[in-house]
């Protein structure tokens, strides 16, 4: 068994905010390319969505994939976006707590749930189906498609320990 003799230790490298754990890549140095397309992807993602809905999305995704830097992130976007505090605390608990969103964006978080957790059973075909009732097919592909990304924008963060509030697109 190994312990950590330095969790009390005062040094620069522990009292400065770092994007990235220790030892870890720079995605977006060390994969430009694939860094940028991701960047497209999210943004096509997105095109024609509510901005509210957008960022729910984001928020349970990031809840479900444990993702500090994510939901850090998208917490704050959201506020910045006028989001209430009410609701952004009921986001993990949704269900429990459906009259603070509408029918739109209950059908998006619990497809957001879905496919987030797909190796937990798939998209059960009534989830997909009140999604399907909710948004016409233009805006169920981006829906779709903006859980795809914010899933793999958590797994980015996750993979390579960025760490909560160091947002670097400022």
């Amino acid at each position: 068994m190994t312990t950590n003799t330095n969790t009390n230790t005062n040094t620069a490298a522990n009292t400065t905010a770092h994007t990235h754990s220790a030892g870890r890549i720079d995605f977006a140095k060390a994969a430009p390319k694939v860094f940028r397309a991701l960047i497209g992807f999210d943004a096509a993602a997105r095109e024609g969505l509510d901005p509210a809905l957008v960022e729910l999305i984001q928020i349970r995704s990031s809840h479900l994939n444990h993702c500090a830097y994510c939901l850090h992130m998208h917490t704050n976007d959201a506020r910045k976006a006028g989001e209430s505090e009410d609701r952004l605390h009921m986001v993990a608990v949704w269900r429990e707590a459906q009259h603070f969103f509408t029918a739109r964006e209950r059908a998006a978080l619990a497809l957001t749930e879905a496919v987030t957790l797909i190796a937990d059973g798939g998209v059960p075909d009534d989830v997909y189906a009140e999604a399907a009732a909710q948004f016409d097919e233009q805006e169920l592909a981006h829906v779709l498609s903006l859980i795809l990304t914010i899933n793999t924008w958590n797994r980015v963060a996750l993979s390579t320990g960025k760490v909560a509030g160091t947002d670097e697109r400022r």
